[in-house]
């Protein structure tokens, strides 16, 4: 490689990767990325359902207790004994994050929207627009607009 360098210098350049060119690690972060898009899109229906059934307020197999009144949410164990059919049953809520982790993965992320608004008078001085410059640059940057 040292000597690949040596001959772009003489060629008047400056050497390094070709422009365009990708690293291992980053062809092997597509590959990865590309993977987990595909797993989650062969399961986006039912990730979508379970999301759609939690907007609406997930339902509970319960039993209601004799002695005390009190309803009692049926697990697993409860839900199926020999020779009856086997019952799905949640205990845990879907994670609206983890969802969403999912999708800004297998879809992309929404781009956020930043608003900008910057006035400008001739009574405005220039070290006033830059400080404005300066802050409305911080805030694109941190919307990950800028990089």
């Amino acid at each position: 490689m040292a000597g690949n360098a040596k001959i772009a210098r003489e060629n008047g350049k400056k050497g390094g990767r070709p422009v365009g060119s990708r690293s291992k690690h980053t062809l092997d972060k597509e590959l990865a990325r590309e993977h987990v898009r595909q797993m989650v899109i062969a399961r986006l229906g039912p990730l979508v359902e379970a999301q759609i059934a939690n907007a609406e307020g997930i339902k509970y197999l319960v039993t209601r207790d004799e002695k005390t009144g009190k309803f009692i949410r049926v697990g697993a164990a409860m839900a199926g004994n020999a020779g009856e059919r086997t019952i799905e049953v949640w205990e845990k809520d879907p994670a609206i994050q983890a969802f969403t982790d999912l999708l800004n993965r297998a879809l992309d992320k929404p781009k956020e929207q930043v608003d900008v608004t910057v006035t400008r008078t001739q009574d405005t001085p220039d070290h006033e627009l830059l400080e404005r410059i300066a802050l409305l640059t911080d805030k694109l940057k941190k919307a990950n607009v800028l990089t």
